[in-house]
């Protein structure tokens, strides 16, 4: 798979290899037609000929605007009726020039967008990327009338008003019903909250040397997809014909309480999906009986209690702890196992941390440092708590997750509709796609035992953050996939470990 399928840029990045391309002798109009051909095939196969009537277009000042005038001359060269509305003076060189010769070819020029209000379908080329000041005036009122329609809209590259790197809308911006990214992914579509604007996006590869691409970005400050190939190399298969349980990893979970005890028998499912070779969970003794009538395959360990019902320390030495290849922690733990935590922060395997484990740590008074071999996995809460001195107010969720992998040391997984997932060198993966349908009670419970059970079947066998990606890229499919069968309201914790096994 090249880089160019997977590789999310920043607007200084895609300058940057835009000004290698065009240094190395592609001429501009040259890349403009063939990208511009591109949106207009897409378009072509989204809104059929016989189906949509009048296409209105909305032309910019910069080459988005030029991208947006060839594609009005190939509708107009395909049959399509169309209407063009170019609400700036200005423009550049190119742009004019397209402008002049649609309209020699007799495309429709209007002054006023209120005469496209009879279009069917719109194709905005406002602005592309790297736009960073808001909309206002005369064309914050356009983008605001062209969404108050509530017709179909095909964004060019991004949906103007759209920031390229923090998603966020300047001002207003326009609610795209399909996005066409033009070369490499920009960072607004795996941001939260841009999400309502992209609407369905799809990527238009015109060829960008993967040289040029490499020139620009380095290994450490890579931004990623996990992608269904990706995640499948990641896992640990083939397993050899000569193994055991053993030497396919064994996992502890410290979870659960008598508040929460729902919470270890999720997280046991999903360490259970990941085909862990032994599992061993870690709960109040009051729960043991429980947790055994529901995983009867896991080695359950009843710990004392506290007066609250939670666990009130591990009967496992230092030296027994350190015997597994990964354990989790804080799944329903509840904030009362505040001497739990700090015995599993002094043992050396590889750590998952969760929950009341992670709201324990961010209570504590020093400073959050830990470790390249512990994943912390909050929500955007429990962020917050952990880094209150990161701001994520503006929602640039990729550059906060990259700093606080950088300031704890450890690898950390942002939970969200793109959950971000952040190495301490600076590298990060993203999950692409989900489902509103696991906003509910104990899906993390499934995803921290899914991350712990990959983790410790790998046996170090390679980054711990590709594990980590492709625990959570194979959380998300499941997700999707029980939507699709069941609906998003039917898609509880349980149901959704038994779609692990559906994926792969």
């Amino acid at each position: 798979m090249q880089i160019n399928e997977t590789i999310i840029v920043s607007a200084q990045q895609m300058r940057e290899i835009e000004a290698r391309i065009f240094a190395a002798g592609m001429p501009v109009p040259a890349l403009m037609e063939k990208a511009a051909g591109l949106c207009f095939r897409k378009i072509q196969t989204l809104y059929p000929r016989s189906q949509f009537s009048l296409v209105g277009v909305l032309v910019g000042p910069g080459h988005n605007g030029g991208d947006a005038l060839v594609v009005a001359r190939e509708l107009y060269f395909a049959g399509y009726p169309v209407k063009v509305y170019c609400p700036f003076e200005k423009q550049k060189e190119l742009t004019t020039s397209h402008r002049n010769y649609g309209a020699s070819l007799g495309i429709p020029f209007v002054d006023t967008i209120d005469s496209l209000q009879d279009c069917d379908v719109f194709i905005d080329g406002l602005f592309g990327f790297g736009l960073t000041r808001s909309l206002s005036g005369k064309i914050a009122e356009i983008v605001d009338k062209i969404n108050s329609w509530q017709k179909p809209i095909v964004s060019i590259d991004l949906p103007s008003g759209i920031h390229t790197d923090t998603g966020e809308a300047l001002g207003t911006a326009i609610k795209a019903t399909h996005t066409l990214c033009l070369g490499l992914w920009k960072q607004a579509f795996f941001q939260d909250q841009a999400l309502e604007y992209i609407g369905t996006a799809a990527r238009l590869d015109f060829g960008i040397p993967v040289t040029d691409i490499e020139a620009v970005i380095a290994d450490s400050a890579r931004v990623q997809q996990i992608t269904n190939t990706l995640a499948k190399q990641f896992l640990p298969l083939p397993r050899p014909l000569l193994t055991h349980k053993y030497q396919q990893g064994h996992l502890l979970l410290v979870c659960g309480s008598l508040r929460y005890a729902g919470a270890a028998i999720l997280n046991g499912l999903g360490a259970r999906g990941s085909g862990v070779g032994m599992l061993s969970i870690a709960v109040p003794k009051s729960l043991k009986s429980l947790v055994i009538s529901q995983l009867p395959e896991a080695l359950v360990i009843g710990c004392p209690e506290t007066s609250t019902g939670a666990i009130a320390e591990l009967p496992l030495s230092e030296t027994e702890l350190n015997k597994f290849d990964t354990i989790t922690c804080g799944s329903g733990l509840t904030t009362d196992a505040v001497a739990v935590v700090k015995q599993i922060l002094k043992i050396e395997c590889s750590l998952v941390l969760d929950a009341d484990a992670l709201n324990i740590i961010a209570q504590s008074s020093q400073q959050l440092t830990l470790g390249p071999n512990i994943v912390l996995t909050p929500h955007l809460g429990e962020f917050k708590r952990l880094f209150p001195e990161i701001d994520v107010s503006r929602g640039d969720r990729l550059e906060a997750v990259k700093q606080a992998a950088k300031q704890s040391n450890s690898i950390i997984l942002l939970k969200g509709a793109r959950t971000a997932i952040a190495n301490p060198d600076g590298s990060i993966w993203v999950v692409p796609e989900s489902t509103p349908a696991l906003a509910r009670g104990g899906s993390g419970d499934i995803l921290t035992g899914l991350i712990g059970g990959l983790l410790a079947s790998a046996n170090n066998s390679a980054k711990i953050e590709h594990y980590v990606a492709t625990a959570a890229w194979w959380h998300a499919q499941a997700g999707i996939k029980a939507a699709a069968e069941r609906t998003e309201l039917g898609v509880d914790a349980r149901t959704l470990s038994k779609y692990l096994v559906k994926i792969l």
